[in-house]
């Protein structure tokens, strides 16, 4: 028993220092940002011959040394080293599960996303808490922990916490359509899908883009199955289909289910972490909120 105690406090104390030199390291690549960001608008005054911006006139000269020294170089942190360290080198490993006390319907709409996403497993949720779901999974090096939700037996939410530092990306769902309600709905394939995204041309586009890419392992090139995210003023479009026939005469058949999803938060920390800082988070209430879009360009969608 002193032996387990003793584990349990070094694998505490080991979790508290990793995570302890991931936010250091996402303090440095804020800082290495906003210094960016004042370099190119110190470039482009230059370049220009424009006034020089009042919040750069003190640190100006010190600047354009670094400039000088860095060159063309990019010097940026690029934040998927940390987070996303293994992606296409390691297959992801995920667990889906619901809410407590799902309903039938949450029951069967887990059980399809389930044959969606490759190396996934189905966990009842049962009476487990957040907090023990998160490190259970951390034991077992699962990558991502996906929790679907539900209101009056119509799912309503999905979440997606990547493991083991985030981010946490939260999804309100629309329309869902399951594939017995899809008419001449063919059978799922299991092989790697190839994904499709439209329209996540932003930096938050972006940044989502990679939190839903890197669910779905690498798929090899002869694979039948496709997956798409069309993103169309904000809400973003699921569908799943496989292809038949020759190249210049291919049919797709859709085999469900089919959603929509739109993204309200994204969280830097994972899910059982209340004080983990909010990356992004949807107003939908500002007077400039039906003019902007945060994932795409407006140009595309009307195209």
């Amino acid at each position: 028993q002193h032996y387990f105690i003793q584990s349990n406090l070094r694998m505490i104390r080991r979790q508290s220092r990793l995570r302890r030199e991931y936010l250091y390291r996402k303090g440095l690549e804020e800082k290495e940002r906003a210094t960016a960001e004042r370099k190119a608008q110190l470039k482009s005054a230059v370049e220009e011959g424009k006034k020089l911006p009042t919040d750069l006139k003190k640190d100006a000269i010190a600047l354009q040394k670094e400039i000088d020294l860095d060159g063309n170089a990019d010097t940026t942190i690029n934040p998927l080293d940390d987070e996303y360290l293994y992606a296409g080198v390691r297959d992801p490993k995920l667990v889906l599960t619901t809410s407590h006390n799902p309903s039938s319907k949450l029951k069967q709409f887990a059980k399809e996303m389930r044959l969606i996403l490759p190396n996934c497993q189905r966990l009842n949720r049962g009476h487990f808490v957040v907090k023990n779901l998160v490190e259970a999974c951390k034991s077992n090096d699962v990558t991502d922990l996906i929790i679907l939700h539900e209101h009056r037996g119509v799912p309503d939410g999905l979440v997606i916490c990547h493991l083991p530092y985030g981010p946490t990306a939260y999804f309100s769902l629309s329309n869902v359509v399951m594939r017995h309600d899809i008419p001449n709905v063919g059978p799922v394939q299991e092989v790697y899908p190839h994904l499709i995204f439209h329209n996540f041309t932003t930096k938050l586009g972006k940044r989502l883009e990679s939190i839903l890419k890197y669910l779905f392992p690498l798929p090899k090139p002869e694979s039948k199955r496709i997956v798409s995210f069309v993103n169309s003023e904000d809400y973003v479009s699921f569908r799943h289909h496989t292809h038949q026939g020759p190249n210049n005469n291919i049919e797709l058949s859709e085999v469900g289910p089919r959603f929509e999803m739109r993204l309200f938060e994204i969280r830097q920390g994972t899910m059982e972490q209340s004080h983990a800082s909010v990356e992004w988070k949807l107003r939908p209430y500002m007077n400039t909120a039906r003019k902007r879009y945060f994932l795409g360009d407006e140009e595309e969608e009307e195209g």
